[in-house]
């Protein structure tokens, strides 16, 4: 009964009881030792794709003939028929049917099924839209037509059939710019990056095919796609080098500044260094095309390649700058330009070659240049290359013979010890130029460091005997030298008795004076102070013969003598020259300008000499004699 009665209670209901989940009861681990085989991510991964059943996939199938092309088109017509016919209101399977027809080129197919699916649903305006759309495509339209098209197929979420129509809008324009970023930026906006990047990669390859003129816009645009969007930073750097690379210089400046302002950004020291070089090459670049002249423009672009250190841009730039010869083959700025030098690169031949090619470019007959000779010979030289070397100068002192390729010559020979050399290339020097005072010294000074004096002497005496000559008084010198190193004293004399008459100049006096004071006499006694003191009479007798205007000279070489025989001490005689010695004063003169007038008073030093102080007394007596001559006659009349 009370069974019965909890019956009629709930009325055949389940109860709160009834529903109650009953969990299992909790139950303790026995065993809590790690298991000998762990569980990983990786084998729970495996065994869920072990027990995956295998995805079907039809076969592929390649149509050979017509045959198989009508029998393929005849299956699809008889499935969407099929469809047609179970789902003839979805407006959806209607527009995939003449979509169809339209891809297979069966455009009076595609139309039927258009009519038919208007004849269903007239009142349908999407069928109608769709319709318009297409037949406007046909003519072509441009960009923003298609982008119409497009959006409509976006208000109903088409979004496959949206992609369709931006690749045949590609296909309509493909130099487009805008097309291509606004296909990408659809893809971006639906979550398909990949997809994205291929459409720029795409639109990559079709701009640079045809070096078009918006490739730069494109290039900063995939820059900007990968930085901004997708937060690929080395991506983007690749994207702007590879840009650079391929650009032409005069098309770069925006991709140059955005790539600048990037790596200020992203990049490190290094990147900011490679864009700032990048910039000032895209200047250089420039200016060397508007003036391919411009040396100074070569010089720094070259220089700035250098301070990045690619040889082959380097070497690429030098080639553009040595392609560009002068017009006017008097341009002296032409030497620097050949100074390439490829000893870093490590190149050799090609360093023999540019030097090679630099001297047979200069016109060597209006001008030439000995750097550049010495240059070509020093390599040669480091390369091991005397007889290249020895080649080098001598078609220099055949075609341009200058001083310093003879110096440089004969150094070299002279440092190989190649005497008989030596002297066949100063013997050739002389030739060239006889008044070279300085290569007859040298010759000579080589003759006398081999201890032939004779030799030596010839030289000397052959140079002297020049009728011009550009320092005769160093050559001079240096024969007087000679001959008091090797203990010649009597030829010494007659040097300077010779010097005396072609020259009667102050310091010639002076230094035979002093060579005759510190030359000793033959039995080695005490120097010989009745020779100095001939010299100084001759000295003082032909200044006041000769040139008695000059007083100072003779003023200064009476004090050149008084000093020596004061030197001399005992044996010299200071009051003899005391005697001889002008009195100093000091005097005013009126100076002249350039017009003639008076431009006021200048103080100088005048010297009276002791003859002229006696004639000065003898003319006043007379002026006293006459006076009073002339005042008793006045005084008798």
């Amino acid at each position: 009964m009370g069974s019965k009665r909890d019956a009629d209670r709930t009325l055949g209901y389940p109860t709160r009881k009834d529903t109650e989940v009953k969990l299992p009861r909790q139950t303790q681990v026995k065993n809590k030792t790690p298991a000998p085989i762990q569980s990983t991510a990786e084998h729970l991964i495996r065994e869920a794709r072990d027990s995956q059943v295998a995805e079907f996939r039809p076969p592929k199938q390649k149509l050979t003939d017509s045959t198989e092309l009508r029998d393929y088109r005849l299956r699809q017509r008889e499935e969407y028929e099929d469809l047609i016919r179970r789902m003839r209101w979805n407006t959806g399977v209607w527009i995939k049917y003449a979509q169809w027809e339209e891809s297979v080129n069966e455009f009076n197919s595609a139309r039927r099924v258009w009519e038919r699916a208007l004849e269903v649903d007239y009142r349908n305006h999407t069928l109608w839209c769709k319709q318009i759309f297409e037949r406007w495509m046909h003519w072509m339209p441009d960009h923003e037509g298609w982008l119409s098209y497009i959006k409509f197929e976006l208000r109903y979420n088409e979004v496959q059939r949206a992609r369709h129509i931006f690749e045949r809008l590609v296909q309509c324009h493909p130099y487009n710019l805008s097309a291509w970023i606004n296909f990408a930026d659809f893809e971006m906006k639906m979550g398909e990056v990949d997809r994205a990047r291929n459409v720029y990669e795409r639109a990559v390859e079709i701009f640079l095919a045809d070096d078009h003129d918006e490739a730069e816009q494109l290039f900063v645009a995939f820059a900007e796609f990968e930085e901004m969007g997708c937060k690929e930073t080395d991506r983007a750097r690749c994207i702007y080098k590879f840009a650079l690379d391929r650009m032409p210089k005069g098309r770069a400046e925006d991709l140059h500044r955005k790539f600048l302002a990037f790596e200020k950004q992203y990049g490190d020291r290094e990147g900011i260094e490679d864009a700032i070089a990048g910039k000032m090459r895209l200047q250089y670049e420039d200016g060397v095309r508007k003036n391919p002249m411009n040396y100074d423009t070569c010089f720094d672009y070259i220089r700035l390649e250098e301070s990045v250190g690619n040889q082959e841009r380097v070497r690429e730039v030098y080639e553009r700058a040595i392609a560009n010869v002068p017009p006017a083959e008097g341009e002296t700025i032409l030497a620097e330009i050949y100074l390439l030098v490829e000893m870093d690169a490590g190149d050799m031949e090609r360093t023999r070659d540019v030097y090679r090619e630099c001297l047979k470019l200069i016109p060597h007959k209006k001008f030439s240049f000995a750097k550049i000779w010495l240059l070509a010979a020093q390599f040669e030289i480091r390369q091991l290359n005397l007889s290249g070397a020895r080649q080098i100068l001598g078609n220099a002192i055949g075609k341009a013979p200058k001083d310093k390729i003879y110096k440089n010559y004969i150094e070299m020979e002279l440092r190989l010890g190649n005497i008989d050399r030596c002297r066949k290339l100063y013997q050739k020097y002389l030739e060239w130029s006889p008044e070279n005072c300085y290569a007859w010294s040298k010759y000579a000074e080589l003759e006398k460091s081999l201890d032939e004096t004779e030799r030596a002497r010839a030289i000397f005496e052959l140079a002297i005997a020049q009728p011009a000559l550009d320092l005769p008084e160093l050559l001079w010198k240096a024969y007087i030298d000679f001959e008091i190193s090797q203990g010649e004293y009597a030829r010494t004399r007659a040097l300077y008795e010779r010097l005396l008459d072609r020259t009667k100049h102050l310091n010639v006096w002076i230094s035979y004076v002093k060579f005759e004071a510190s030359a000793m006499s033959e039995d080695g006694g005490n120097p010989d102070t009745s020779k100095d003191l001939r010299v100084f009479e001759e000295a003082i007798n032909y200044y006041r013969t000769s040139v008695p205007e000059l007083k100072e000279e003779r003023a200064m070489l009476l004090e050149e003598w008084l000093n020596m025989e004061s030197n001399f001490g005992e044996l010299g005689d200071v009051s003899l020259v005391q005697t001889k010695l002008p009195k100093k004063l000091k005097k005013r003169r009126q100076n002249a300008s350039y017009d003639g007038l008076s431009a006021g008073y200048e103080e100088y030093i005048d010297y009276l000499l002791p003859e002229e102080s006696k004639t000065t007394n003898l003319e006043i007596l007379e002026a006293a004699y006459n006076w009073k001559k002339q005042k008793i006659v006045s005084h008798d009349e």
